[in-house]
């Protein structure tokens, strides 16, 4: 039964022309835009530097941006209510839904590293660390969604969603280098969950550095926190 949900799931998004935009498009635009033109100064090559922010970006789009708005709309319409009160049961449902949002985000590293390695791009470093922090930003970006989800009405879930999004594509360090904000908005900017992902993934595929402990650390703070609050305060209808 979880298995055949979590099909639908996969297949829902799939057909569904605003969610293929979200997850698949707007990330390779932006991935093929950046690292070929030249609009702002980064460290090292172009597609090096994004490739990894898009993966994030990728990662953020599925499990929080996608998810908090299908969730919020089935919350809206009794879909949960109805779901819930199936054989599948609550838990198996939400195990459903975290399956489809995986194969949903395996199907975008491979699209999104497909198009990054014929456009030039060269990964090394570990790719089991990058693995790690992709699962560890799955669970915080869908805590932070469900918390959104089963608290808000969905019109507001659906606006504070996108605007979420475009905020956090712009200041988390996914085509704008940490390093350029003035360093008050830094020390913010690097514990949102996003710079977390970025970072870390970029850190873990460039070979330059060790371990990305404190990415580690941030995402799996705001992955406990937003949980924790989401399995307290989520309301099914």
């Amino acid at each position: 039964m979880v298995l055949a949900q979590a099909g639908a799931e996969i297949r829902a998004v799939l057909r569904n022309g605003e969610q293929l935009l979200l997850t698949l498009i707007i990330p390779i635009l932006v991935l093929v835009g950046f690292s070929a033109i030249p609009l702002l100064e980064v460290p090292g090559r172009r597609v090096d530097f994004v490739t990894p922010g898009v993966l994030a970006l990728a990662i953020m789009s599925t499990a929080f941006t996608g998810q908090a708005i299908g969730t919020g709309f089935e919350r809206r319409y009794g879909v949960l209510k109805r779901l819930g009160a199936t054989p599948l049961s609550r838990p198996g449902l939400l195990l459903a839904k975290t399956l489809a949002v995986i194969t949903v985000e395996a199907l975008q590293v491979v699209v999104v590293a497909a198009v990054a390695l014929a456009m030039g791009w060269h990964p090394r470093g570990n790719p089991l660390w990058a693995a790690l922090l992709l699962l560890l930003g799955t669970a915080a970006f869908s805590g932070l969604a469900l918390l959104m989800a089963g608290t808000l009405r969905a019109e507001a879930t659906l606006a504070a969603a996108n605007l979420v999004y475009l905020v956090l594509l712009g200041l988390g360090g996914v085509v704008v280098p940490v390093s350029a904000f003035p360093h008050p908005l830094r020390a913010v900017v690097e514990l949102l969950p996003i710079t977390a992902l970025t970072e870390g993934v970029r850190a873990a595929l460039s070979g330059a550095s060790g371990f990305p402990a404190r990415d580690v650390l941030v995402l799996l703070a705001w992955a406990v926190v937003s949980l924790a609050l989401a399995s307290r305060l989520f309301r099914w209808e």
